[in-house]
């Protein structure tokens, strides 16, 4: 199971760099445009996306923030990047360390509202990389609103690039 989770958190960070990537040629007009979608924005739904990242991996380590840092703001897109790059190396390096033991460990941790729960690391791993899909989605329909392409991030072309070397 750790070479699985592995492989999830590589997809994982290949996918939130092609999004990254398709969204970075909006103007800052359009990347803060209220769509009226879960999130209003593509930067709403981008920042929502990473913080989560943020949160889950925090409370990995042991700590339960009940949001996002007050400091982080992104006026603009490589802001907003360059954070995703710093977190995502991060998710990177817990996941090449994990033993089976720890991902089948319990992790007890509280909700940005306060509430307890615990679950197995393995179960909020796949989560954190299920969250993101569906949120990557959202960009792909909110790219299409804008007049952007949107790009795909299906698990199968993760496979096809690394397979052919591109990824």
């Amino acid at each position: 199971m750790v070479d699985e989770i592995r492989e999830l958190y590589e997809y994982n960070s290949w996918a939130n760099r092609r999004v990254l990537g398709a969204t970075a040629g909006l103007s800052p007009g359009q990347f803060t445009r209220d769509l009226r979608s879960s999130f209003p924005s593509v930067l709403d739904t981008l920042v929502h996306t990473m913080g989560a990242e943020w949160i889950w991996l925090s409370r990995w380590k042991g700590t339960s923030p009940t949001g996002l840092p007050a400091e982080w703001g992104f006026p603009t897109h490589e802001e907003l990047s360059s954070r995703w790059t710093s977190i995502d190396q991060d998710l990177m390096e817990f996941a090449s360390a994990l033993t089976p033991e720890q991902l089948a460990a319990p992790v007890a941790y509280r909700n940005t509202g306060g509430e307890p729960y615990s679950a197995p690391l393995w179960q909020l791993m796949r989560h954190l990389v299920n969250h993101g899909s569906y949120h990557r989605g959202q960009i792909a329909t909110l790219l299409r609103q804008l007049g952007a392409e949107a790009i795909a991030t299906d698990l199968v072309l993760f496979h096809r690039d690394r397979n052919a070397g591109a990824g």
